[in-house]
């Protein structure tokens, strides 16, 4: 039979002929080797041009589109295309990898480009945001990611005179971009009036941030910063595609095929037209430059590279050519010389030499070319073009024979027959027409006969026959030169062909794949004299296979190389060499062949490593002579853990059951049971599907697993200890070198991981720790400590499904984990950090094994299932490759021996293979069967397998030192249990201590002796699902029947042994104990029972009456003399045990039996099905007998096992549909209910459990569902056994009274209480806040109408001549320093701001510098107040309004300030939320943080050495997130809580430990690596606990933690137990507490009376016992202290009412730092018309006055009701007020008293102004109304008239200069004109535009119809004032900006500065006296800020 193996010979890339110039650029350089690097299709090339050699990268799998060099020119990074494009850097001298960046961006790589160190590299991804991300390419991780542009971006690059600085360019935008932290923000180009916005494609950075860019006009764009400077004209004749620097200056290519060189200064040196040259041809155009020292390379669009050489620039080299656009389908080989020619669609025919490696002829024809054939003496070349005609040319001189259109459709195949007579055409028209070459092509026959285009044809050697292939997939035969078909077989038995290029036949069957009809394979060429075959596919994979090869699937070897398809494949003359072309990436690949015997002496030389393992990997289909696969390796490699149910989807499930629970809520819950149980033994070990899970630790115990627990083994005394941070399937184990840390993986299905923290038994000594992994969708491995059973670290996030394969390096610091995901995805860790070093795929088949080498920790192997790879670690990736053994075998176990390159491994057919490198050296026979285990040792080896046998080797596997087979025969006395059989299968090995430790499929544990016996320690079920568990009567034994067909007994005393066992010929489901204790009654799963001695386990009787599984079993109470059999078949059979006979049948059950139960009496029968229904039955007939439920709790039943009825109705979850409680049991005083569920939980219930979803302790400890539960005789164990997890599970009862304090090992119900502590309106205003982005903010004002710069202007009716007779226009408005000259304002600096945010935010007030400053915020600036000169400055870097501040108490990181902002979605753009870290004095940023908190962030702290800080966010999730801040890395995130987080604060003393608070919630987390773990706090210690909402957090010693509620008690925690409360430490809620680190006192703040004895603000000592209070005097009712911090002697308190107070600890005394208004907005704002001050009036009902140089308050007047407006008169002598209630009030100014007041409205005044005489005083209301009161006429103010006909609410009024007339703004976008005091309207337009105004606060109107912007569609201008010069307006919008135009302002769109700093809508804008400073009012932020104007100069 032919060979089906891959053939020894294979292929080398030795050329590639081409470039990619099309759709790339800036992807040619020089290197420091003066190499030229580039790449085509997906190999990256280095040329060295003096030798003329090439070397080729082929670590990509895809197309290569971007290259960048690495400043020191030896480095270069590639990106890719792809779905999952990854970025190689690779070393152009070795051109190995040295690092891989992946799993980041998606679709492809557009642009890279490194820094100046080259220390971080830059990508631009091709997905929809077009990415950007900032890597450290040697760690292979992501420092910053932004969406780059909505559009397309065409190149990048970092600012090489600046740090952290990028700027990248693309369509119509330039950005520039600075990275902070993990922020990459960006701003963007201005092009302003110097340029047109266009396209900008390459651009470079110079000195003094000044960039150059190439623009698509061909222009070269000059900015300064983010300014366009100015533009080179016309540098370019179009666009500009290239831009390089170097040390003499720049270089630019075009598309105009000129290359021009720049000095530094961008001043033109000189210009080279390649169109002009030699070379050069008419459309040239340039892709990419390089320039150094006197060399240019120059690349084209036309896949040509150029070296101009400076000084001689009218002769450029051509070095390299290619075909360029359209696709390359024709080759031909010569037949006598080293030749190949190509024909392309770019009309062009090539010939190049394969001997010089170049390009020797080109000839350019009229058509498109996709054939061509040379014919067999050499001297013609035939083409087929795309049009159906074809050409002969002679090769000698290109020279045209003929020329011949017969058909239509393209030809696609053309070939000289052997003796050179004719020539055969296949065309795309169905047809081959045949030409004789010796009369002149004259056309002599034609095959027809095909459906189909033609695609493939050969000639048989006489010439005589022709056989063809076509589209189809059809095969035909034609005689030749008539082309008559051949019909008849027979006669071409005998035919030999002259070439085999055709894809189907039977001797090439082999090339396809075994299952498929695909046609993806292009081309094949047959080599007959080394007898192998080249296929070419669209894949882009060239595959060497064995000519002939009958069998479909046949082996292969591939390379990669090409992208996409390859479109043809040939050998040359002589078989030397295989030439492939690509479609798509135009290029010709030259590979040499290799034959068998030279390939065996180059093994030495190390294959050219890839990623894909192209070199010669074998291909994927099975070989004929694999050894049949054994039995229980079949088993393990068909695993999966998939569940039904993920614990993880219990909260959405729980969030859907809620509503369900509220209904219940209403009835008092039962408490919890008061006992408890705790873990206590466990009888199993997991061999039956892992392997070498067994160790001994340091200190001599054994550490395994089973189930969802690690378990350590003290063999001396039989006790175990456990792991339990687990919550699902271990499925592997691996110990740290120092035996003292152990990492176990698990399956995903992550729950709730309280409880890792619950392991508080063991001393906490720091030895031992071990490493295990457990199973899930996202599983976790955990590393522990196996004396303390702490976590050290946890590691998520990563692999899919779980985790089968760890192993620890042998320093101890990395650990490899494989993933059971389909790809089996290798990970390498830094496990301590919690980081992921380096990941890949590792393989489609299972693997086994990994191991790190021990001495060299970059490299590592694995094993699995037929094959052996060795990896190294390149940056974020891993680099395999396969071992050559020859025929693929199956590998179980592997380890490295005694150096580096030593690898020996087990096979699943006994053999040990011997490994140097990656070659196979030899192998030696080991045992019968699979090896599944083995094991290194000093001097040797130990092996184990299927066979039972260990045997112990010499360190070469030369001889076999000594063998020992696990027999019951050598069982020594002392053994735990029995042996169930000879010989099992060992699946873990481990020496220590003298012994040698075995673990079996079976799963016992047992310890050999050196010298022989065996000693067996732990033992539990076989594999299969175990549900039959019963207790004994009276005496400490179990019974358990399992699906292993085994019935065993086991001893519960303190022996912990198995006492007897017995095999079945069936499985069994159930088993119960005679009451007696007997006899012992047992079901089996084909129908039958037996009922068996209780001792010997010998039969006693069976019966076999069902033919449907035994599903429980029960004997009648007392004598036993009734046994109740239940079976699947839905009957209940009733046997008397005395006779044997069966006496009665239970009928009328509508499903399958469950659970069985005899009352005392052993008349009745209580059973539940499977659909939940409850019967009764009588015995002994079986009569069905029904029962009220009330009668039911009364019956006296023997035991209780049921899980349906009244009295155990709140056993069942919230979530029954999904869950099943499958088990119950009551103990034997009747007081708790064990059960046990689906979801591997056992809990406790008090008894009787009534009411719907009782209070419960849970358990967790199996992995999957819990079959069974029993108490034993005394209650003093629990028994359970779990199904899948083959476990019986032992827990000691602990009951109430006798239980200490700290074990709390179970967890709370999931219930939380519905009273949460009471109702605060602050909490509740907080919790319910919406915080929204000021970006999205919308209008204020309920406004109406068309936006003013959107109304279509009428033309007055008369339109002014262009010469006026009329007086001049007046000016617009009134000046008041006509006399001075008058000066712009041409910039406003902030100077002041009065507000500090403490109504919905806290903990935000903070000493800096011992004392001297404070630090606090308001809106979205950070202020820092001098104490003592007053003076604020700012941090105003945040884009939104901050939520909260921290400071730094680390004495390394002085004055550093974390603050959090409000952001939109969390997708990492500017407007994501952020985090800012800055130094308080210099305000200089250290760090930005984008999160994914969407909302904002709500809470920032940081850790106790400050490096760290923590996080929470506004997320529905409430996500809590650590972060280093100073590298912006991300470390750790989790979801905090379902509901509102609102402090978490680290642990003063701690860097890995904090405490979560809110809304009822206090979670206590642990930082484990780079996994938070959470635990709830535990209530239950103080009777009558509830959750409460808790607001604040403060620690104490000895881990103590207080957190302050709602209700105003302290809650006291000793780690996360309850320990005391703290009954109203405050009146009202608690929202503050500070710990001080010198000496521990704790300030609490809350809300509070002030009394004689209680204030709301209290200084504690350390432990809460004592206080003192201290009362604010501020003069509230209720004072509300929102933030408190304590420094020297001082305490430092925030309010609610916006006030900053520092109280003197001694002296008690207050002294008010900061005031501001308390509720917002504040709408009133009004300057003196001579002095530096103001008045402002806000709708909490005060009026203040504000002193600018004395930077404080003067004084504030409560006026009860909200104000709305404000306004000084024209002397300042009078203030009037107007009022949300429609009054308005008057007060003289000197004394503060009230002239006059009036109510003539009900609804707000909105504005009220004096006239400019002071004679009147107008006052617009909101309805619709102005009202004019004459001043004159004495305090009474009778109105004396009011305007009318007003369309909406009044805005703003403003007086002309003489007090005629006033203008109103409206808020239907109208403004109006009135006559005072008539109130008439002024309608005429001329009129209105000669009025000279007083004052202008309008927004509407002609003149200022440029302070609207574009973006105003959804928000206001809400404000304006005009500068009294008349010169400038100021206006204030919804967005919070504050805007400077010039005045006025009639153009749309107006030019302007902005000035951030407030929240979402200002209010109102002012001018002081002499223009001096402009104050502006918030909205949301109830702030004032105060800008100092900057006048232009004279």
């Amino acid at each position: 039979m032919a060979d089906r193996t891959a053939p020894n010979c294979h292929l080398r890339l030795e050329w590639v002929y081409g470039y990619r110039g099309h759709q790339c650029r800036n992807n040619l350089y020089y290197t420091a080797a003066k190499e030229i690097v580039y790449f085509v299709a997906g190999v990256g090339v280095v040329y060295n041009t003096r030798e003329h050699k090439q070397k080729f990268y082929l670590g990509h799998n895809d197309d290569i589109i971007s290259l960048a060099l690495h400043p020191e020119r030896v480095l270069v990074a590639t990106g890719q295309v792809g779905k999952e494009p990854y970025i190689c850097v690779w070393d152009s001298y070795t051109v190995q990898t040295v690092s891989i960046l992946k799993d980041v961006q998606t679709h492809g790589i557009a642009c890279l480009a490194f820094d100046l160190e080259g220390q971080c590299l830059v990508s631009v991804g091709l997905d929809s945001k077009n990415t950007i991300c900032v890597w450290d390419w040697r760690r292979g991780k992501v420092l910053a990611a932004a969406p780059g542009h909505t559009d397309r971006i065409f190149d990048i690059s970092w600012d090489l005179y600046q740090p952290s600085k990028l700027v990248s360019c693309g369509v119509k935008h330039i950005k520039f971009w600075s990275l902070c932290g993990n922020a990459l923000t960006p701003k963007r180009g201005v092009f302003g009036k110097t340029g047109d916005l266009q396209t900008i494609l390459c651009l470079a950075c110079a000195k003094d941030e000044v960039t150059y860019s190439g623009a698509l006009n061909g222009d070269i764009y000059v900015w300064k910063g983010i300014n366009l400077m100015r533009t080179v004209q016309g540098a370019h004749g179009s666009g500009i595609f290239s831009m390089n620097v170097c040390e003499e200056g720049f270089a630019t290519g075009g598309r105009d095929g000129c290359v021009r060189l720049w000095d530094l200064n961008f001043k033109p040196i000189t210009v080279i037209d390649l169109r002009e040259t030699d070379q050069g041809y008419k459309g040239l155009s340039v892709r990419s430059v390089c320039w150094r020292g006197d060399h240019i390379l120059v690349g084209t669009q036309d896949s040509e590279i150029f070296e101009v050489v400076v000084h001689d620039r009218t002769k450029p080299f051509l070095i390299m050519q290619g075909h360029c656009e359209g696709e390359l389908w024709a080759l031909a080989v010569h037949p006598t010389k080293p030749l190949a020619m190509t024909g392309s669609d770019d009309r062009s025919v090539r010939i190049w030499s394969l001997i010089d490696h170049a390009l020797i002829a080109r000839c350019n024809m009229e058509e498109p070319i996709r054939c061509a054939a040379v014919s067999t003496d050499g001297i013609h070349l035939a083409l087929g073009m795309k049009d159906g005609s074809f050409t002969v040319l002679r090769v000698r001189d290109m020279t045209e024979v003929v020329h011949i259109k017969d058909r239509k459709e393209a030809i696609h195949e053309l070939k000289y027959s052997a003796d050179g007579a004719h020539l055969a055409v296949g065309s795309n028209d169905n047809s081959v027409d045949i030409y004789g070459v010796v009369q002149r092509y004259k056309k002599v026959g034609e095959c027809v006969g095909s459906n189909s285009f033609i695609t493939h044809m050969d000639w048989s050697t006489d010439s005589k026959y022709l056989q063809i292939n076509d589209g189809s997939g059809r095969r035909l035969f034609y005689r030749m030169p008539s082309g008559k078909e051949v019909t008849n077989r027979e006669e071409l038995k005998l035919v030999q062909w002259a070439s085999w290029t055709c894809v189907l036949g039977p001797e090439v069957n082999g090339i396809w794949p075994k299952y498929s009809d695909i046609n993806d394979i292009n081309s094949v060429d047959a080599n007959f004299n080394n007898q192998v075959l080249v296929t070419a596919d669209d894949y882009g994979l060239v595959k060497l296979l064995r000519y002939p090869c009958v069998k479909k699937g046949a082996k292969f070897k591939k390379y990669l190389g090409h992208s996409a398809h390859i479109t043809n494949a040939r050998w040359s003359h002589d078989y030397q060499w295989v030439i492939t072309i690509g479609g798509a990436d135009h290029s010709v690949f030259q590979w040499k062949f290799v034959p068998e015997r030279k390939s065996k002496e180059a093994v030495h030389i190390a294959p050219q490593e890839t990623l894909a393992d192209s070199n010669s990997e074998e291909s994927d289909s099975d070989q004929s002579d694999v050894p049949e696969m054994d039995s229980e390796i079949e088993q393990e490699t068909q695993l999966t853990y998939r569940r039904q149910v993920y614990k993880e989807d219990l909260p959405q499930l729980k969030e859907q059951c809620k509503e369900k629970h509220r209904a219940t809520a209403m009835k008092k819950k039962e408490r919890p049971p008061g006992s408890g149980v705790k873990l206590h033994f466990i009888h199993g070990y997991r061999g039956y599907d892992c392997r070498s899970n067994l160790f001994y630790t340091q200190t001599g115990e054994i550490v395994y697993h089973v189930a969802a627990i690690g378990v350590v083994y003290n063999r001396q005394q039989n006790t175990q200890r456990f792991y339990m941070g687990h919550d699902d399937d271990i499925l592997c184990l691996a110990i740290h070198p120092l035996k003292d840390f152990v990492a176990t993986g698990q399956v995903a299905a992550t729950t709730s991981d309280h409880k890792i923290f619950d392991i508080l038994s063991g001393s906490c000594t720091y030895f031992g720790c071990c490493c295990f992994i457990q199973v899930g969708r996202d599983s976790s491995i955990h590393i522990w400590d196996t004396e303390t059973l702490k976590p050290m670290s946890v590691l998520r996030g990563f692999h899919q499904l779980g985790v089968c394969a760890l192993d620890f390096s042998a320093d101890g610091k990395r650990l490899a984990s494989v993933g059971l995901d389909d790809n089996h995805t290798i990970v390498l860790w830094d496990w301590r950090k919690g980081e992921k070093l380096s990941a890949m795929r590792g393989s489609k088949d299972k693997i086994f094994v990994v191991k790190i080498n021990p001495y060299l920790p970059d490299k590592l192997i694995t094993a699995g299932v037929k094959h052996m790879k060795f990896w190294h670690k390149a940056g974020g990736g891993l680099i395999g490759r396969k071992g050559n053994m020859g025929k693929t075998e199956t590998m179980m176990c592997a380890v490295y021996g005694w150096s580096e390159e030593m690898v020996f491994s087990g096979t699943c057919t006994g053999d040990i293979c011997i490994w140097r490198d990656m070659f196979l050296m030899k192998t030696v026979k080991a045992h019968d069967g699979p090896v599944f285990s083995v094991h290194a040792l000093e001097k040797g080896f130990v092996t184990g397998g299927k066979d039972g046998i260990v045997a112990l080797w010499d360190d070469t596997f030369e001889r076999c030192l000594k063998t020992y087979a696990i027999k019951r025969a050598v069982l020594a006395p002392g053994s735990k249990g029995l042996l169930l059989e000879d010989n099992p299968s060992i699946r873990a090995i481990s020496l220590g201590h003298g012994h040698i430790l075995v673990g079996t499929k079976n799963g016992e544990i047992l310890e050999v002796d050196k010298s022989g016996p065996i000693t067996l320690l732990v033992q539990g079920h076989m594999e299969g699902e175990v549900w039959g568990l019963a207790t004994h009567p009276h005496l400490p034994l179990c019974a358990t029947v399992s699906d292993d067909k085994t019935l065993r007994i086991w001893d519960l005393s303190p022996s912990h042994c198995m006492l007897a066992v017995r095999k079945l010929r069936k499985g069994g489901r159930c088993c119960c104990f005679s009451p007696d204790g007997k006899a012992l009654a047992v079901g089996l799963n084909d129908g039958s029972f037996l009922i068996v001695n209780a001792d010997t386990l010998e039969d006693l009787v069976s019966f076999h009456h069902r033919k449907d599984i035994i599903s429980d079993i029960r004997f009648s109470p007392g004598a036993g003399k009734y046994l109740a059999v239940a079976s699947g078949d839905t009957f209940v059979d009733i046997y008397n045990v005395m006779s044997s006979k069966r006496v009665g049948v239970c009928k009328g059950c509508l499903n399958y039996i469950t659970h069985l139960d005899w009352d005392k009496r052993g008349k009745l029968l209580q059973v539940n099905t499977g659909a939940k229904e409850q019967f009764f039955f009588e015995a002994p007939r079986g009569k069905r007998q029904t029962i009220p439920a009330t009668e039911v709790e009364k019956i006296d039943w023997s035991t209780w096992t049921c899980v349906l009825g009244t009295s155990v109705e709140g056993i069942w979850p919230l979530i029954n549909e999904v869950t099943e409680v499958t088990a119950a049991c009551l103990s034997n005083d009747r007081k708790v209910l064990a059960t046990g569920d689906d979801l591997g939980y056992v809990k406790l219930f008090r008894y009787p459990v009534k009411g719907k979803y009782a209070k419960f302790k849970r358990y967790v400890a199996h992995s999957t569902h819990v079959t069974n539960v029993r108490w034993t005789h005394d209650d003093s164990l629990l028994v359970t056994v779990g199904g899948g997890d083959t476990c019986l599970m032992i827990w000691a009862h602990e009951l109430e009274g006798h239980r200490e304090f700290k074990q709390c090992d179970s967890e709370e119900s999931d219930i939380e209480s519905e009273d949460d502590g009471g109702y605060d309106s602050d909490v509740t205003r907080e919790n319910e806040i919406n915080y929204t982005i000021k970006a999205l903010s919308t209008n204020m004002r309920p406004m109406t109408g068309v936006k003013p710069h959107l109304q279509l202007k009428e033309p007055s009716v008369d339109e002014r001549p262009p010469v006026s007779r009329a007086l001049p226009q007046p000016e617009k408005l009134q000046t008041n320093n006509v006399g001075k000259k008058k000066r712009p304002i041409e910039d406003l600096v902030l100077e002041l701001v009065f507000g500090y945010r403490g109504n919905d935010c806290r903990n935000n007030v903070h000493y800096l510098n011992e004392g001297a400053d404070i630090i606090y915020h308001t809106a979205s600036v950070g202020i820092v107040l001098n104490l003592t000169t007053s003076c604020q400055s700012f941090y105003a870097e945040h884009s939104d309004d901050i939520l909260c501040l921290t400071i730094n108490q680390h004495p390394k990181f002085p004055n550093v300030v974390a603050t959090g902002q409000v952001g939109d979605t969390g997708d990492m753009s500017a407007t994501s939320p952020s985090i800012h870290v800055w130094d308080a004095m210099t305000k200089q940023t250290l760090s930005v943080l984008r999160c994914f908190h969407s909302g904002g962030v709500c809470s920032v702290s940081f850790s106790a050495t400050g490096k760290l800080l923590l996080s929470v966010g506004l997320d529905p999730e409430h996500t809590v997130t650590i972060w280093k801040w100073q590298e912006g890395a991300k470390i750790a995130s989790r979801v905090g809580h379902t509901q509102r987080i609102f402090v978490a604060e680290f642990r003063p003393d701690s860097d890995t430990l904090f405490v979560s608070v809110g809304i009822k919630h206090v979670r206590f987390w642990t930082l484990a690596g780079r996994a938070l773990l959470s635990k709830k706090g535990v209530l239950s210690s103080i009777e009558d606990a509830r959750m409460q909402t808790m607001l604040s957090v403060a620690f104490g010693a000895n881990n103590l933690t207080f957190t302050g509620t709602i209700s105003g008690d302290v809650c006291v925690w000793k780690e996360h137990i309850l320990v005391r409360i703290v009954a109203k430490a405050h009146t009202g809620p608690v929202f503050t507490m500070y710990t001080t680190l010198r000496d521990g006192l704790i300030v609490t703040g809350g809300k509070e009376r002030p009394s004689k004895e209680g204030g709301a603000l209290k200084l504690w000592d350390q432990e809460l016992k004592r206080c003192r209070a201290f009362r604010l005097e501020t003069g509230q009712v209720i004072d509300c202290v929102r933030s408190v911090c304590r420094g020297k002697g001082k305490i430092l308190v925030g309010t609610r009412n916006a006030e900053i107070i520092e109280v003197g600890e001694k002296n008690a005394a207050c002294n008010i730092l900061v005031n501001g208004h308390m509720d917002g907005p504040i709408w009133g704002l009004g300057t003196h018309p001579s002095r530096d001050v103001f008045l402002s009036a806000a709708e909490d009902g005060t009026v203040r006055l504000w002193d600018i140089p004395e930077k404080k308050m003067l004084n504030k007047v409560n006026l009860g009701h909200p104000a709305r407006t404000i306004s000084y008169s024209p002397e300042g002598d009078m203030v009037a007020i107007g009022m949300k209630n429609g009054e308005f009030i008057i007060l003289l100014v000197a004394s503060l008293k009230i002239w006059g007041k009036k109510r003539d409205r009900r609804s707000p005044i909105q504005d009220i102004r004096f006239s400019p005489n002071s004679r009147y005083l107008a006052v617009g209301s909101t309805e619709s109304a102005v009202d004019f009161y004459d001043l004159t006429l004495g305090p009474q103010l009778n109105r004396i008239n009011c305007c009318r006909d007003i369309p909406s609410f009044v805005m703003q009024m403003d007086f002309s200069a003489d007090g005629a007339y006033v203008q109103i703004s409206t808020g239907a976008y109208k403004r109006l004109v009135y006559e005072v005091p008539s109130g008439k309207q002024v309608t005429e337009q001329s009129h209105i535009d000669r009025i000279t105004w007083a004052t202008w606060t309008s927004v509407l109107g002609d003149e200022v119809i440029g302070i609207w912007s574009r973006n105003t569609d959804k928000a206001d201008v809400t404000c304006a004032c005009v500068s009294h010069s008349g010169l400038n307006i100021v206006t204030g919008d919804d967005f919070g900006m504050v805007k400077l135009f010039d005045f006025p302002c009639p153009e749309k769109f107006a030019k302007h500065k902005r000035f951030l700093g407030h929240s979402a809508h200002l209010t109102n804008v002012r001018f002081t006296n002499g223009d001096r400073f402009v104050v502006s009012a918030g909205g949301d932020d109830r702030s004032l800020f105060v800008w100092r104007c900057v006048h232009a100069p004279h």
